[in-house]
């Protein structure tokens, strides 16, 4: 600041002299003039207090304030006056005051001057440090700390820039997160919004980052909750990449046990929708109308509203529905079991950190075993909606293919059970168990009215079938010959399409689905085994009776040398093939091969065995009752049969061609537990008798179209080939299946398996004998042969070398017989066996006819039995050009009796105690006529008391 101005004394006095010039010239003079001090100090005394006030007192305006209100002029020039003297009196005062402190005023004076000088001084030196300063400043401290602060600034302002980027990256970053989201990079998502957070926090001091921060936590849970979505996707349709990106991202998040726990909630809710939503849909379909009313039904009660037409496809899409969902599951394990091997393999290879090893290691193995669980908490949810689904319908009035259908899809459903979790599948099980026996109750009642229908309607023709046929070549076999998986579509697969080895989830992994409803192909549906009007080809039916040894179109095991027709097994020491064709002369079958003889109620109960095979293989806890059911099948046409062609009682009680013993019991057993033998119920009758009458079935009646009492066709002889040969056939293809029966039939019932097969299957060929019993005792005429016999004279004294009439009679019956059997062959082929059967029933009827013959005789000579022994021997030869049959039956028989004539007495005793066979008629003759000859009254008593004898234990 600026030193202030210091005067000197000669110009402080020139100033004070100044001042005293311009006063008034009164005041001047009266100042210059000599004064009393103590006048002056009076004046100055009488001066008022108030001008003494302050510098603001306004002396004029107090003055003019005093003047009276009538002004007079001497007044104010006195008071006037008085104000000079006064002001007078003040200056000279004052002047006197200066006067007297002049000396000091001068010394102090001279000290200012001094002063004001050292001042001068002063300020000089401060304007050069000034000066120096403002140099120093200007040339090197403003310049450097400039830059620093410059430097600093830049510093500050790059910082200030990176943060701002930052933040308006952050401000960014929702829309990123969304393209993210759309996309479904979940990982990538979280790993941005998690970065996010932290860069947030970073910045959290300024106002708008605090707002985001809350916003991505927001957003954070937003996309767990994307994520938990998009997890329950992988539920219905597995993909691989979908699901690595959701375990990454649950990863990042440290949720991977929460993940695997909902996942199985989401399977869980899964299958409870699909099931609910396949159902309402068909529901809804064949409702017809847009009634929302089901939405709102318990499933339990929504699967009571499938009608018959939409349970097939219904169940076929619920079971595709509830595969999907497993195979997922299936492939969520795979993924996660190749994904624990890379980790292992990772972690081994290249050495993380312990700490976060062990808590994988932890992560995965509570992964697996909530994967391991699941599998059974899975399935056993299928079960119950796929349970309660099967048991909403009554199935017993669907068609046998439909129920079939159903067997079959929930077959490969337990299958899928099995190789899912190991599962049994019990639940399911019980449930068709329970389904499959009231339907198969229902069903096998109808088959058996059924076949009492076919069987009261069959007129026993022959149905035409191809020489190759077997039983395998039906649709309802074909289960039997592909070696496969139950499948919907049985035939649509190859033999070797599918490995044992290969599961289904391993088979359908990459596409396609097991339940998948494909149509058959028609060559299933209408196989070909039936030939055209009886023969193979047109080329066979000219050449039948010319090219009999062709076999270009007879099945393996019949090309061997022989087969025995009653087993089917080639004997054990081979027959020349020259030795077939002279057996072939006896086989009235030359124009039809060795096509297999059945009619068409025979085709249709093997088809039916087929059918019920079919259940049973697919549904094996019903096996023991299935196969009930089927051996009913073959009990009740054996006993129709019987009962039609083998039951006569005339021809039983001679005791020639019985039934034996285990056929007798078969028989028995068959009409006291399948028979229903009363023509009305008892209405007095207990409930349980009902209930057993309601599982009987009628006895059937011989269609009246069929004839047995004629004579030209032999008595039915087509009729009773077809008939007998057909059970035959239906017992063996029996016999073949036994061993499939046995493997599916539980071991506690195996014995029953057995019993049918030991007592009643086999059983089958020895119906021949009653059946062709009957035709034998009628073709031939042997009352009228004993007619002839008894006008024959035996006691003749000469041997005779020309045979009797009878026998010439006899062999024209027999004649008769083969041309009439001939005939019958033209129309069904009469096999070996069964013309072997014939012949020897007719044969043993006429030996023993001649034997009765001989036994009527009264009298005879040794002449007379040379004689029918001549008889014996011209019949024997003449039959044995009509018969291949060796030895001829009861050759013996007949021989033995004869010479019997011969014995002496105790030979002739020893051989009516060993020769049983004979009655006590013949034997007592045979004693009579020796009577005379060589034998004695004495003997002869003894004779017939032996004869009684032996005859006492039979009555």
């Amino acid at each position: 600041k600026p030193f202030p101005l210091i005067l000197s004394p000669q110009t402080l006095l020139k100033s004070l002299s100044l001042s005293f010039l311009q006063l008034p010239e009164e005041l001047r003079e009266s100042w210059e003039e000599p004064t009393d001090p103590q006048a002056q100090q009076e004046i100055i005394n009488s001066i008022e207090e108030v001008y003494f006030s302050n510098d603001t007192f306004d002396i004029v305006k107090y003055e003019l304030e005093r003047l009276p209100p009538v002004l007079s002029l001497q007044e104010l020039e006195e008071h006037r006056d008085k104000l000079k003297q006064q002001q007078a009196a003040v200056s000279k005062k004052v002047a006197d005051l200066i006067l007297e402190k002049q000396p000091a005023y001068v010394q102090e004076l001279e000290r200012v001057t001094s002063l004001q000088n050292g001042l001068q001084l002063a300020a000089v030196i401060c304007t050069d440090g000034r000066r120096h300063l403002n140099i120093a400043k200007e040339g090197f401290t403003q310049t450097s700390l400039g830059l620093l602060a410059n430097q600093r600034k830049r510093q500050l302002l790059i910082g200030l820039l990176k943060s701002l980027r930052t933040i308006k990256t952050l401000q960014r970053t929702d829309v990123r997160l969304s393209e993210m989201l759309e996309e479904e990079d979940y990982p990538g998502a979280i790993q941005l919004c998690l970065e996010c957070q932290k860069a947030a926090s970073t910045f959290k001091h300024y106002s708008c980052i605090s707002e985001l921060n809350s916003k991505l936590q927001d957003t954070l849970e937003q996309i767990e909750e994307q994520l938990d979505v998009a997890l329950s996707k992988i539920c219905k349709n597995f993909d691989i990449n979908h699901y690595t990106k959701v375990q990454q991202a649950y990863r990042l998040l440290g949720k991977t046990q929460t993940a695997m726990d909902q996942l199985h909630m989401h399977f869980t809710q899964a299958i409870h929708n699909t099931v609910f939503q396949v159902v309402l849909g068909y529901v809804e379909l064949c409702a017809g109308n847009t009634d929302t009313k089901f939405q709102k039904l318990q499933y339990k009660d929504l699967c009571t509203h499938i009608t018959s037409d939409s349970y097939i496809p219904c169940l076929a899409d619920l079971c595709k529905a509830l595969w999907e969902v497993m195979l997922s599951y299936y492939r969520t394990m795979q993924w996660h079991e190749n994904h624990d091997q890379d980790e292992a393999a990772t972690v081994s290879s290249d050495g993380s950190s312990v700490v976060g090893t062990e808590e994988n290691s932890f992560d995965r193995s509570y992964v697996k075993k909530k994967l391991e669980h699941g599998l059974s908490r899975i399935w056993q949810d299928v079960q119950l909606k796929v349970k309660t689904y099967l048991l909403g319908t009554d199935l017993s009035n669907f068609k046998y293919d439909d129920f079939i259908f159903v067997l079959d899809v929930i077959s490969r459903l337990m299958q899928v059970g099995e190789e899912f979790c190991g599962s049994k599948s019990e639940v399911l099980q019980e449930s068709i168990r329970k389904q499959s026996v009231n339907y198969f109750k229902t069903y096998h009642r109808t088959r058996l009215e059924e076949l009492r229908m076919f069987l009261e309607n069959e007129t026993w023709e022959l149905c035409p079938v191809k020489s190759s046929f077997h039983i395998l070549q039906l649709h309802e076999f074909k289960f039997m010959v592909q070696s496969r998986s139950p499948s919907v579509s049985p035939s649509k697969q190859p033999a070797s399409a599918i490995s044992t080895a290969v599961t289904l989830f391993e088979q359908y992994c990459n596409g396609g689905n097991p339940f998948e409803i494909q149509a058959d192909s028609k060559d299933d549906e209408t196989e070909d085994v039936l030939a055209s009007n009886g023969y193979e080809s047109d080329e066979q039916e000219k050449s039948a009776y010319q090219e009999y040894d062709s076999d270009s179109d007879v099945p393996e095991e019949l090309k061997r040398d022989y087969v025995d027709e009653q087993t089917g097994d080639a004997p054990m020491k081979s027959v020349s093939r020259e030795t077939l064709k002279s057996k072939k002369k006896s086989d009235y079958s030359l124009n039809k091969g060795n096509a297999p003889i059945l009619t068409n109620t025979t085709l249709n109960v093997v088809r039916l065995v087929g059918k019920y095979m079919q259940m049973m293989n697919i549904l094996k806890p019903i096996a023991f009752d299935v196969i009930h059911f089927m051996s009913q099948l073959f009990d009740y046409y054996l006993y129709a049969v019987y009962t039609f062609f083998g039951r006569n009682d005339t021809f039983e009680l001679t005791g020639l061609g019985l039934s034996s013993s285990r056929l007798r019991t078969t028989l028995n057993r068959i009409q006291e537990s399948l028979i229903d033998l009363e023509v009305s119920a008892d209405p007095t009758g207990t409930l349980t008798a009902a209930e057993e009458r309601k599982e009987k079935v009628p006895s059937p009646h011989l269609s009246h179209l069929v004839v047995l009492t004629s004579g030209n066709s032999l008595y039915g002889l087509a009729e009773r080939v077809v008939a007998t040969e057909s059970l035959v056939f239906l017992a063996e293809q029996f016999e073949c299946l036994q061993p499939h029966l046995d493997a599916v039939m539980p071991a506690a019932k195996k014995p029953f398996l057995q019993q049918f097969y030991s007592q009643t299957v086999s059983t089958a060929n020895e119906l021949r004998k009653p059946v062709y019993w009957i035709v034998a005792a009628k073709a031939i005429d042997y009352e009228q042969m004993l007619l002839l016999m008894a006008n024959v004279k035996w006691d003749v004294k000469e041997i005779m070398s020309q045979h009797n009439v009878y026998v010439d009679s006899l062999l024209k019956e027999f004649e008769e017989f083969n041309r009439r059997l001939n005939e019958v062959s033209k129309r069904v082929r009469v096999p070996l066996v069964v013309s072997n059967i014939l012949w020897e029933h007719c044969i043993r009827l006429a030996n023993r006819t001649l034997v009765e013959g001989y036994a009527n005789v009264k009298k005879c000579s040794n002449e007379g039995r040379a004689l029918m022994q001549l008889d014996f021997q011209q019949f024997l030869m003449k039959l044995e050009k009509l018969t291949d049959i060796r030895p001829i039956p009861d050759k013996e028989f007949v021989e033995t009796y004869i010479k019997a004539y011969y014995l002496t007495e105790n030979d002739m005793e020893r051989w009516i105690k060993e020769h049983r066979e004979y009655s006590t008629k013949h034997l007592t003759n045979l004693v009579n006529v020796c009577l005379g000859s060589h034998i004695n009254k004495k003997a002869r008593q003894k004779l017939l008391a032996a004869i009684d004898d032996i005859d006492r234990p039979k009555r």
